[in-house]
C-alpha cells in the first residue's frame, strides 16, 4: 500500500470515530440540560457502550499499522504540513487510548455520570455527604486510568496531558506560586481601597427573559452564528460542540444577578467561536481540533473579562442594557455599572469571582486535585481542605458545602487535570489580547462603536484557523511575537484596576 492510500485510510477511520464522538457529545449535552432525572441510569449505560465503541475504533490495530506505514514515508517530511501534524496528533491519540482498557474506559463514562447527577443533587441540597462516596468512585478510577496511561514523576501528569499535552504539573506549580505571590499583595491593596463600588445595583431585579433576550443579542452581536449555534440552560454552563455547524453553548440564570447569566454567556461564546473558526474542512482531524484546553479557555477569557468587562464594551452595551432593564438600572450611570462589574472582592465562589482574585481560586482546586490523586487527600476531608485552603489564600472560607467543595462539577465527571487551564487560559488571553491591541490600533473605538468583527477576525487568523498545527507554547509565541509570558496578565491587571480603585 502507498503512503497516501495509507494516509486517506487512516483519516477516513479517524473522521469515523470522530462521528461515534460527536454522538457522545450529543448525549452529554442532553444530560446535562434535557435528560429527566429517571433516565440518567439508563444514560450511564448509553454513555459507557458509546466510550467502549470508541475505544474500540480508536485502538483497531489497523491504525497503528496505517501510523507505521505513514511516519516511514516521504509524506510526513514537513513536520507542519497537514500530512504531518494529523499523523502526529492521531499517533499521541492512539497510543494513549492503547494503553487503556476498554472495561476501565467504559467504567469513567458509567461512573462519572451518575456522580454528575449526585453532584447536581448535591449542591441543589448543600449535601456533601451525597456526593463524598461518589467523588472516592471516580478519584480511584482516575487513578486507575493515570497508572495505565504512565507517568515519569506523579500520577497527576497523565490525567494532565488530556488537556495541556505538552505541561507537567511541576512545571505549572512553579507558576502558580509565582503568580499566587504577584497576585496576594494586589488582591488586598484593592481590597483595601477607600473606593467601593456599590455592587448592589447587579442584584436587583432582572427579569429573566429579557436577560434571555440581552444575552443572545450579545452573543449574536460578538460574532457568534446561531445559524450554527444555540443557547440552553445547564446547572453548570458549558460549550459543547457536537460537529460542523452544531456548537452549544449554555447558561444558568438568575432574576436577582444580573452577573450570573451574562457573563456565563459571553465566557461560552468564547468557547463557541474558536468552535466556529475551526477550519470545517479540516473536521475530524487534528487540524480541524482545538489545540489545548488553555488556549480554548483563553478565548472564553478573553471574550468574558479583556472584552466583556471593559469600559468600551459597556459604552456600547449599557445603553441596551438600560433599555433592557428599566426599572433596575434607569437612575445607574454608566461609571458606577462599569466599576460594580469589575469589583474587587475576596469571595469563596470562583464563578463570580472578579478577574483580580479570580486565578487564586485556581491555584486552590490545582492544589486540591492534585493531593486527591496522589492519595493524599480523602473525599470526606475535602470540605475542610477546601475551607483551610481558602482562608490560606482568599481569607475567606464558605458558608457552606454549596458555597465550597460543591461550586463545580468538574471532579463529578472526571475532569481531573483541567482546572489549571483556565489560568493558563488567562495568561494566554491577556497575551492575545495585548498583541491584537497593538496590531489593529484602535480597537477600544472600535469595540466602543460595537464593531468586534476586527478581533475576531484577529483572532480567527492567529489562532483558530491553525488547529493543532502548532503546540499550544508555540502558537502563543507565532500569535504574539513573544512567548508565553505571565506579565502581560499582571500588566493588565494594573493597567486598569489601580486606577479604578485609586491606589
Amino acid at each position: 500500500m502507498s503512503a497516501r492510500a495509507a494516509y486517506d485510510e487512516l483519516i477516513q477511520r479517524t473522521r469515523q470515530e470522530s462521528l461515534l464522538l460527536s454522538i457522545h457529545e450529543l448525549l452529554g449535552w442532553d444530560e446535562l440540560t434535557y435528560l429527566p432525572p429517571g433516565g440518567i441510569t439508563h444514560r450511564a449505560e448509553q454513555m459507557a457502550v458509546l466510550a467502549g465503541l470508541v475505544h474500540q475504533f480508536g485502538t483497531d490495530p489497523r491504525l497503528g499499522e496505517l501510523l507505521d506505514t505513514v511516519q516511514r514515508s516521504d509524506l510526513v517530511h514537513d513536520p507542519l504540513s497537514a500530512e504531518a501534524v494529523n499523523v502526529r496528533e492521531i499517533r499521541r491519540t492512539y497510543d494513549r487510548q492503547l494503553r487503556l482498557p476498554r472495561s476501565l474506559v467504559e467504567e469513567i463514562a458509567r461512573v462519572t455520570s451518575l456522580a454528575q447527577q449526585q453532584w447536581e443533587v448535591a449542591r441543589k441540597q448543600n449535601q456533601y455527604r451525597r456526593l463524598a462516596p461518589w467523588l472516592d468512585r471516580v478519584v480511584a478510577l482516575k487513578r486507575e486510568e493515570a497508572e495505565a496511561l504512565g507517568y515519569e514523576s506523579t500520577a497527576y501528569d497523565a490525567l494532565l496531558q488530556e488537556y495541556e499535552p505538552d505541561a507537567t504539573s511541576a512545571e505549572i506549580a512553579r507558576l502558580f506560586a509565582d503568580l499566587r505571590d504577584r497576585l496576594i499583595p494586589l488582591v488586598n491593596r484593592l481590597s483595601g481601597a477607600r473606593r467601593r463600588a456599590d455592587v448592589s445595583i447587579l442584584t436587583r431585579e432582572y427579569p429573566l427573559e429579557q436577560q434571555r433576550v440581552l444575552s443572545e443579542l450579545a452573543a449574536t452581536t460578538l460574532g457568534f452564528d446561531f445559524q450554527r449555534g444555540r443557547l440552553d440552560t445547564a446547572a453548570h454552563p458549558f460549550c459543547t460542540s457536537i460537529g460542523p455547524g452544531d456548537c452549544r453553548i449554555t447558561t444558568r440564570y438568575d432574576s436577582r444577578n444580573f452577573c450570573d447569566c451574562f457573563f456565563a454567556v459571553l465566557h461560552e461564546v468564547g468557547h463557541g467561536l474558536y468552535e466556529q473558526g475551526l477550519d470545517i474542512a479540516h473536521y475530524g482531524t487534528p487540524l480541524g481540533e482545538a489545540v489545548s484546553a488553555g488556549v480554548h479557555e483563553s478565548q472564553s477569557r478573553l471574550w468574558e473579562n479583556l472584552v466583556g468587562r471593559s469600559r468600551p464594551f459597556w459604552e456600547h452595551f449599557f445603553p441596551l442594557a438600560r433599555r433592557s432593564f428599566p426599572a433596575a438600572l434607569g437612575d445607574v450611570v454608566l461609571d458606577d455599572f462599569y466599576f460594580a462589574l469589575n469589583n474587587v472582592q475576596k469571595t469563596p465562589l470562583r464563578v463570580s469571582a472578579d478577574e483580580v482574585t479570580y486565578n487564586l481560586h485556581i491555584i486552590v482546586r490545582f492544589n486540591l486535585e492534585r493531593a486527591m490523586i496522589a492519595g493524599d487527600l480523602r473525599a470526606d476531608d475535602l470540605p475542610a481542605a477546601w475551607a483551610e485552603a481558602y482562608r490560606d489564600s482568599l481569607g475567606v472560607a464558605p458558608g457552606n458545602d454549596a458555597e465550597g467543595c460543591l461550586q463545580d462539577g468538574h471532579w463529578a465527571s472526571g475532569l481531573f487535570g483541567y482546572f489549571p487551564t483556565y489560568t493558563i487560559g488567562n495568561l494566554y488571553a491577556a497575551q492575545f489580547f495585548e498583541r491584537a491591541c497593538s496590531d489593529l490600533g484602535d480597537l477600544a473605538r472600535e469595540l466602543a462603536d460595537g464593531n468586534f468583527h476586527s478581533l475576531l477576525s484577529w483572532l480567527r487568523e492567529r489562532v483558530h484557523r491553525h488547529g493543532c498545527r502548532y503546540p499550544a507554547a508555540r502558537l502563543v509565541e507565532l500569535a504574539t511575537k513573544s512567548p508565553p509570558d505571565s506579565s502581560f496578565f499582571m500588566e493588565v491587571l494594573r493597567r486598569k484596576y489601580i486606577p479604578l480603585y485609586g491606589v
